[in-house]
């Protein structure tokens, strides 16, 4: 299973941080794959509470060098795609958690969405996960965006919804 976590990247609120490094922890030690955009931030702490877990990071990289990913990705995927990149992260994850969140994270979350990937959004981290939990982002969907108050509640609730789906 792949989980994509999107949020923040240049975020310095510690609830957001703290909250990915959980999120990150939490996925490493169900034995899932984090995948995300492998920059800092959000995607840096949530890469490094799976790497602290033993768990396997992939960074999906908007840039032409693998450089430019956080010490703790494991696989780089150096796409030159810049935010068109996001895609492949909603694409390539079986469900996404939403931490704190500016306009790349939108962009992730729709194409999500689009998509028909679950989501959960870690509200108390603000941005648009708080701006989107408990929300639809159109009306193409029936179902909402997931809101959780911690990580803990927003893994468990995401792996139930993956569940659900299979």
């Amino acid at each position: 299973m792949q989980i994509g976590v999107i949020g923040s990247r240049r975020t310095k609120k510690g609830i957001a941080l703290k909250a990915a490094y959980e999120v990150g922890r939490l996925i490493a030690m169900r034995g899932a794959v984090l995948i995300c955009g492998g920059l800092e931030g959000v995607m840096e702490e949530a890469c490094r509470g799976a790497k602290e877990e033993g768990g396997l990071t992939i960074g999906v990289l908007p840039g032409n060098s693998a450089l430019s990913a956080n010490p703790f990705v494991d696989v780089k995927i150096v796409t030159a795609m810049e935010w068109a990149r996001n895609q492949i992260i909603a694409l390539s994850s079986d469900g996404l958690i939403m931490i704190q969140g500016e306009c790349g994270t939108l962009s992730e979350a729709c194409q999500a969405w689009a998509y028909g990937k679950p989501i959960v959004a870690i509200s108390s981290t603000g941005g648009y996960a708080k701006a989107l939990a408990g929300k639809r982002i159109d009306e193409k969907r029936s179902d909402s965006i997931v809101s959780a108050r911690n990580a803990k509640e927003a893994v468990e609730k995401l792996f139930r919804l993956i569940e659900v789906r299979k």
